[in-house]
Parts: C-alpha cells; sequence; structure tokens
C-alpha cells in the first residue's frame, strides 16, 4: 500500500524541532509503537532534526505510515539543501563529528531504526524507517 502522509514540517529553528519530536511522539504513540521503540524513533529523530538544521542550514521533515500486509511502520524523511555529506562512511562512523557533538547522530540514528538511507550531497536526504 501507499505511504500515507502524516504532516511535513519546515525544520529552521530550536522551535520547530520541539514540534517535530511532538509530531513524531505523536504520531508513533498513535500507530501503536511500544514505548521502547518510541523512545527510539524520538531519539533518531531528534538527533537526524538537529543535524538538518545546524549542517544542512534548515530544512524539513516528512512524516509517514507505511502499511504493509504484515507489518506497519513510521518513515522519516529529513531534507535539505546545505553542503551534503561527502564521505559517507567516515560520516556514519562512531565519533566523527564535523562540529563540536559526540559524533553519534548519524551512526546512532542507524542503529535505532530499522532501515537507513542517505542520499548527498547535493544537500541531504537521510530517509530512516521502523517497523513493528
Amino acid at each position: 500500500m501507499a505511504p500515507v502522509l502524516l504532516v511535513t514540517q519546515d525544520l529552521r529553528t530550536e522551535d520547530d524541532l520541539v514540534h517535530m519530536r511532538a509530531a513524531v511522539k505523536m504520531h508513533a504513540s498513535d500507530l501503536g509503537f511500544s514505548s521502547l521503540n518510541q523512545t527510539k524513533i524520538m531519539t533518531a529523530a531528534s538527533e537526524l532534526g538537529r543535524n538538518t538544521i545546524e549542517h544542512g542550514l534548515g530544512g524539513l521533515v516528512i512524516i509517514e505510515h507505511l502499511r504493509e500486509p504484515e507489518r506497519n511502520g513510521i518513515r522519516l524523511t529529513f531534507k535539505d539543501e546545505g553542503p551534503g555529506i561527502h564521505d559517507h562512511a567516515l560520516a556514519l562512523s562512531d565519533g566523527y563529528t564535523s562540529k563540536k557533538g559526540l559524533g553519534l547522530g548519524l551512526s546512532g540514528s542507524k542503529r535505532l531504526m530499522d532501515e537507513f538511507d542517505l542520499i548527498s550531497p547535493p544537500g541531504t536526504v537521510i530517509t530512516v524507517v521502523k517497523w513493528m
């Protein structure tokens, strides 16, 4: 079945990040994810949203409900038009940071979710999926 669009939201400010986290939490809960999986989804969304604002110079997030015959899921797509990620392997390695963070945002998000896709440059599009 085709994905069901739940929300598209700009990510430019700290307030946008707060609203995005609330939307992700609400939709993950409404879809029936366990508390543990809601926490995993929220953590990944928070990291990727912050990266969209800080590294991508702002962008947007698309939240979708995925429905398949045997399972349901949530897909989060983060898009920006920033400088992009030129070395995917390096960016996904634990401890790598291009700024002042701990270097766990991308690699940690990849581990927390069931699917992770990175397209960059130009700009960056990161898509993550969690299945129930």
